[in-house]
Parts: structure tokens; sequence; C-alpha cells
């Protein structure tokens, strides 16, 4: 997938929204600080004549996913709404440390037509040279994706080869299910059966206050499921 890049229409030329993230481990670690961050993205504005329209920024915050951070929102609100036209990050991590997450952010800013920069490792997505890396790092990720799903496929395959039973556990007090199998195989519909079970006030398996036609037939599906395993 090849990533490209257009200028936003409509936004200021050469100006950009810096963003800068510490987590609290990382507030005294060498390079990863506010302050190296800033010193690095004024740096590089002053080499390329950007004008920085904000800062946005977000302490105590994990690099492992993009959402709840609000420094990061506000910083894509300014650039969508054509205030900027261009996120820039000292280094790639403090956007993202998961690749799949910022792969989708590339995507995003594509789609989007703005423009994204990451000082460490020279992604621009501006320059033919960035959208190689960019077009390179979504192949990693839809790679990634792949990967995990194997592995999360192939696991439950060994824990249901190995005998363990896979899913929610049952909630249903064993009378209760009982109750419905001896009913049923007294042949009672599900609607009768669904009808005394409200008549009587039991609660669901997952606790609501009604059952259903649709309810019951579940419970017996289930039975049926434990029954020939």
């Amino acid at each position: 997938m090849i990533i490209g890049m257009a200028r936003v229409k409509n936004a200021p030329a050469n100006t950009v929204v810096a963003y800068v993230r510490v987590s609290t481990e990382e507030q005294a670690e060498s390079g990863a600080g506010l302050a190296a961050q800033r010193a690095a993205i004024e740096a590089e504005a002053d080499r390329r004549g950007w004008t920085i329209v904000d800062w946005k920024e977000d302490k105590a915050a994990s690099g492992k996913s993009l959402e709840g951070r609000p420094g990061l929102a506000e910083a894509l609100e300014l650039i969508e709404s054509r205030q900027a036209e261009t996120l820039v990050v000292a280094k790639l991590d403090r956007l993202s440390r998961s690749l799949i997450d910022f792969a989708a952010l590339m995507e995003r800013a594509r789609s989007k037509r703005w423009n994204l920069i990451a000082l460490d490792l020279g992604i621009d997505l501006a320059t033919p040279a960035g959208e190689f890396l960019a077009s390179v790092m979504a192949s990693a990720a839809q790679w990634e994706r792949r990967i995990i799903g194997q592995r999360t496929r192939e696991g439950l395959a060994a824990k249901k080869a190995a005998g363990v039973r896979l899913g929610r556990p049952a909630s249903l007090p064993v009378d209760i299910r009982t109750r419905i199998v001896s009913e049923a195989g007294e042949g009672a519909s599900l609607a009768a059966i669904a009808r005394s079970l409200n008549a009587d006030c039991v609660p669901t398996a997952q606790g609501g206050k009604r059952w259903y036609p649709s309810t019951v037939k579940a419970v017996l599906a289930s039975q049926e499921a434990t029954q020939a395993a």
C-alpha cells in the first residue's frame, strides 16, 4: 500500500501543531523529557521555517494506545479543523508504541489530507522517502495483526484440545437449569417456560428480570452442549 500526501486545503502553509508526551516513569529519563522534546521540535521549526500554531502535551500517559490522551485529541482536532497542516513529534514513540495504532494514524492523515512528521525516524508523509517508510510500516502493521490473530486462534485451539471450556462460565443456578430442562422434557413450550419463570421472579443468568423464549432456548442449547462434551 502506498501512502500519499497532499497539502491540506485552507490550512496556512508551513504551520504545525507540536505534540509531546511523557509517562510517569519517563519523567526523568534522558532524552524523553518534555523539555528535550520541545527543544528538538523548536530547533527543527527554526531550520525549516515552520510556524508552531500550538503545543499539546500529555503527562503520565501510556504510549501503548492512542485512547485516553486529551492532548493528542486536541492536537488532531486542530489539524483536522485546518488550523495547521502538520502534526509533528520529536520521537515516534511519543506518538505511539503500537505499530498498528501508528499505521492507523498514518492512514487517517492520508485520508484527511494532513501531514505527519516524526523527527527521530525521518517520517514525513510529504516526502517520497516518508511515503516509502510509511508504506513499509503499514505493511508491517498488517503482518503484526495477522500474526496476533493466528496466535490467538492457535492458543484457543490448544486450550480446546486440552479440554478447557471456552467462553464465560454459566452463572445460572443448577436448580433453575434443572427446572427448565424438566419443564421442556414434559412438553412445555419455550414461551410457557418463560412465563413460568417470570411469574416466580426468577432472574436470568446475567441478572435480568425478564425471560423470553429465546433466553430459555439458549439455556437448553447450553445444557445440550454440556452433555455432549
